[in-house]
C-alpha cells in the first residue's frame, strides 16, 4: 500500500494499484491535478450484481491502456492522475454512502483537484453532485444513461440506483442524452410542470435530429459535471453492465459528443458507472479505461481554459 500524503484527506487511502499503472512521478498526490476515487457500491443493486467490482475492473484494465493517445497527440498521463478508494464504503446504507462521497469529493475540490468518481452503482453520483453544487453555483449535469433514473422511490430507498437523476435534478438542471427506458411513473413525471430542471434526449431524438448534440450542449451552463451509465452504450460493444438495453450509442458517436462539450464547456469532474465485469470478458473493462483516459485528454490537452 501507498504511504498516504499529508494533504490527501484522512477517509482515503491510497489504492494499490494506480490508474494506467502511472510512475509515482505522475502519480503522487502533491503533484496530481487528476483524482480517481473508486467507490465499489452496489447495495441498491436491483437486477445483475457485479457493480461493486467496477471500480478495481477500469483500474486493472487501465495498466494494460497505451497512455500516449492517438487521438490527441498526447501523452495525458503527465498532468498527474492519482488513484484512490474509500474504505468501508461497500457496506454502508445509501444515504451514507453518498454522504461520504459528497465530503470526498468537497475535500478534493477545496483541494483544487479534479475528481473522477468511478462506480459502482449510478446513486454514487448523487453525493458528487451535491458537492460540485457548493462550489459551482451555476453547475449543470450532463447524465449520458440507457435509462431515464428519474423514480421517486424505489424499493424504498430514494437513494436507490433508480432514482439518481430524479435526486441530481433536485440539485441543478440536468440534461440526459441516450435515453432508451422509462417506467410510466417515469413518463408521468416528465409530463408534469415539476420537471423544469430536466431537458431529455432519447434515441429517438438522436435518429430523427441530426443536431441533437447541439441541443444537448446549448441546455447546459458553463460549468458541468459529466455522470456516463455505461449502459448508455449498444450492448454489443458494453455487455458488461447490470441492466443492458439494446440500440445504444455508439463509440465514436459518444465519444465526440464529450469533445465538443469539452470545447464548449468548462467540465469540472465526471464519474463512470455500472461496469458490472463478466469473467474472461476484457473489453468492456478496456472500453470503460479508456474513456475515462480520452475524456481527462479532452478536458485537460483541447483548449487552455481547463
Amino acid at each position: 500500500m501507498n504511504e498516504r500524503h499529508s494533504l490527501e484527506p484522512v477517509f482515503y487511502l491510497p489504492s494499490d494499484k494506480r490508474f494506467g499503472d502511472i510512475d509515482e512521478d505522475y502519480s503522487n498526490f502533491k503533484k496530481s491535478k487528476v483524482v480517481i476515487v473508486q467507490v465499489p457500491y452496489e447495495k441498491t443493486t436491483t437486477y445483475v450484481k457485479g457493480t461493486k467490482a467496477g471500480p478495481a475492473a477500469i483500474i486493472e484494465a487501465s495498466g494494460n491502456m497505451e497512455l500516449f493517445d492517438d487521438e490527441l497527440n498526447q501523452e495525458v498521463y503527465k498532468i498527474g492522475i492519482h488513484t484512490v478508494e474509500i474504505p468501508g464504503i461497500a457496506d454502508a446504507e445509501p444515504e451514507d454512502m453518498v454522504k461520504k462521497v459528497h465530503d470526498a469529493t468537497s475535500d478534493l475540490l477545496k483541494l483544487s483537484k479534479f475528481p473522477v468518481i468511478l462506480g459502482g452503482e449510478h446513486s454514487v453520483s448523487v453525493g458528487a453532485v451535491g458537492a460540485m453544487k457548493k462550489s459551482y453555483s451555476d453547475v449543470s449535469v450532463l447524465q449520458l444513461d440507457a435509462h431515464y433514473d428519474l423514480r421517486n422511490e424505489y424499493l424504498g430507498s430514494k437513494y436507490n440506483h433508480a432514482c439518481a437523476a430524479r435526486r441530481i435534478s433536485e440539485i441543478c438542471p440536468l440534461v440526459q442524452a441516450g435515453l432508451r427506458s422509462l417506467s410510466k411513473e417515469e413518463k408521468d413525471f416528465l409530463n408534469t410542470k415539476s420537471n423544469g430542471n430536466i431537458k431529455t434526449v432519447n434515441v429517438y431524438d438522436i435518429l430523427e435530429k441530426p443536431l441533437w448534440k447541439d441541443y444537448v450542449i446549448n441546455g447546459l451552463s458553463e460549468n458541468v459535471y459529466i455522470t456516463i451509465d455505461l449502459d448508455v452504450f449498444d450492448p454489443s460493444l458494453m455487455p458488461a453492465v447490470g441492466t443492458p438495453e439494446p440500440g445504444g450509442i455508439g463509440w465514436y458517436e459518444l465519444t465526440d459528443l464529450l469533445k465538443e462539450t469539452a470545447k464548449d464547456k468548462k467540465i469540472v469532474g465526471f464519474d463512470v458507472v455500472e461496469l458490472c465485469p463478466i469473467e474472461n470478458h476484457i473489453m468492456s473493462n478496456f472500453l470503460a479505461a479508456k474513456l475515462v483516459y480520452r475524456l481527462l485528454g479532452y478536458i485537460f490537452m483541447l483548449n487552455n481554459k481547463k
